[in-house]
């Protein structure tokens, strides 16, 4: 088991509007990308994030080694209770899954 920081080159999360997040694992290599879309599901990612696992948009970008995953901003961005108002932060809930790696 490796931890998904340790199998990508960078995780980001940022806005994708007042109402959504998105979360981009840049993989660096075919290898770990493949590893990536083979092993790490959806279900991981709501259960981090706490949503339900059909909240979340899944795009698996092979051209590019990335995958991103889009879901429901849990407050509206810039209100009373929004404490991440860029986003950046959601990226720290999902380094430390644990990923299966196949050599």
């Amino acid at each position: 088991m490796v931890e998904l920081s340790q199998m990508v080159q960078k995780i980001r999360s940022k806005n994708a509007g007042p109402f959504w997040l998105t979360i981009d694992l840049f993989c660096g290599t075919q290898s770990a990308y493949s590893t990536l879309v083979a092993q790490l599901t959806t279900r991981q990612i709501a259960g981090a994030f706490g949503v339900e696992e059909t909240s979340i948009k899944r795009f698996d970008l092979p051209s590019l080694n990335v995958i991103t995953f889009s879901l429901p901003r849990p407050q509206i961005q810039g209100s009373v209770v929004d404490r991440d108002m860029h986003g950046a932060s959601w990226a720290a809930l999902i380094s430390e899954l644990e990923i299966v790696s196949t050599p």
